[in-house]
């Protein structure tokens, strides 16, 4: 039997810098809220069996009001990101599949990205993550001061969603909830790097960044309205 392909969509966040009254996932994007955006992208795909959505409990009802035409199933999420995702992993009834992590604000991510990082995970990687350049010159400051400069080349800007083996997954956030002194982990790719599971690459897409602040909402804003007016000529 093949593997499955389960997608988690992490919406249970409240997303404060984004300044609207509303947690950020259901903040509307031409019509439709940035997680029923999110969801889409996953069926599109035609990789994805199954589609978890992690919600606070407060916004389950509003929740299933936008998804009441899709496919899915939810889990309350935890105080914080690493907690909603392992509430998400210990509800999924299967013991060996491919896992997707993805936010909901990445709300314009391609189908396309998506199956790539599902084909790497199916083909034997344990751990994925779509990448892409990083532009702007970075500095490492500590305080106001600038103490060096990486070399950009050698960086990447981490997307989502990202793949795992669901076997490899569990076993880094058991390890990581039994008690990771001094770790806190910023994504599911950097939790499998200090479970010390191989991480590998594979091309992002610039559609897929994250909607954070009231600039980003106009950039996709800006963006939906240009793919609208193509499709329409």
């Amino acid at each position: 039997m093949d593997r499955r392909v389960v997608a988690v969509v992490a919406a249970a966040g409240k997303g404060a810098r984004l300044g609207a009254n509303v947690p950020k996932a259901y903040v509307p994007l031409q019509g439709r809220t940035l997680l029923e955006h999110s969801v889409s992208a996953m069926e599109n795909s035609e990789m994805v069996d199954e589609i978890v959505v992690v919600v606070s409990p407060s916004m389950e009802p509003l929740a299933r009001r936008y998804l009441e035409r899709h496919d899915v199933r939810f889990v309350h999420g935890g105080a914080e990101r690493a907690d909603s995702i392992y509430a998400a992993l210990q509800s999924i009834e299967l013991d060996d599949a491919c896992v997707l992590i993805h936010d909901a604000a990445r709300a314009l991510t391609p189908p396309g990205m998506i199956v790539r990082v599902a084909q790497r995970v199916l083909a034997g990687a344990p751990a994925v993550v779509p990448v892409v350049p990083v532009a702007d010159t970075l500095k490492r400051v500590e305080g106001d001061v600038v103490r060096d400069t990486p070399e950009r080349s050698a960086l990447r800007a981490a997307q989502t969603p990202q793949g795992f083996d669901l076997r490899a997954l569990r076993e880094a956030n058991e390890a990581y909830f039994a008690g990771a002194a001094g770790f806190e982990a910023t994504d599911d790719a950097s939790l499998m790097e200090w479970f010390g599971a191989p991480v590998v690459t594979v091309p992002g897409d610039p559609l897929a960044f994250k909607i954070t602040t009231p600039i980003d909402l106009q950039l996709a804003t800006a963006l939906t309205d240009a793919a609208s007016t193509t499709i329409v000529e």
